[in-house]
């Protein structure tokens, strides 16, 4: 993950949720699960076509959605390029937000 991610510029590390999330302009992109699996930050317009995908669905906090956020199960990050889209794809998102 790291390797994935190294290459952002602003990109700070905390551990949070269970687990290691990385944030991209102090604005959270990804998270490596505890559990296993990713919480990926994704454009909220594009969320509920993401989650008709195997294995992806909308990150429930507390019995509510949180929208822009998406859970992906470990099965579906097995092959490196997989994982690498969907790091991608967090920390692109995070990038267009305003920094922290």
């Amino acid at each position: 993950m790291r390797e994935l991610v190294g290459r952002e510029t602003r990109l700070d590390e905390k551990r949070m949720f269970g687990g290691l999330a990385f944030m991209v302009g102090g604005n959270m992109a990804v998270v490596v699960r505890g559990k296993g699996g990713l919480m990926v930050r994704v454009d909220p317009a594009e969320s509920e076509a993401l989650q008709a995908r195997p294995g992806v669905e909308a990150m429930v906090m507390r019995g509510r959605e949180m929208a822009g956020w998406l859970v992906v199960e470990p099965a579906r990050l097995a092959r490196d390029a997989d994982l690498k889209q969907w790091v991608d794809r967090g920390c692109a998102y995070a990038r267009t937000l305003p920094t922290k």
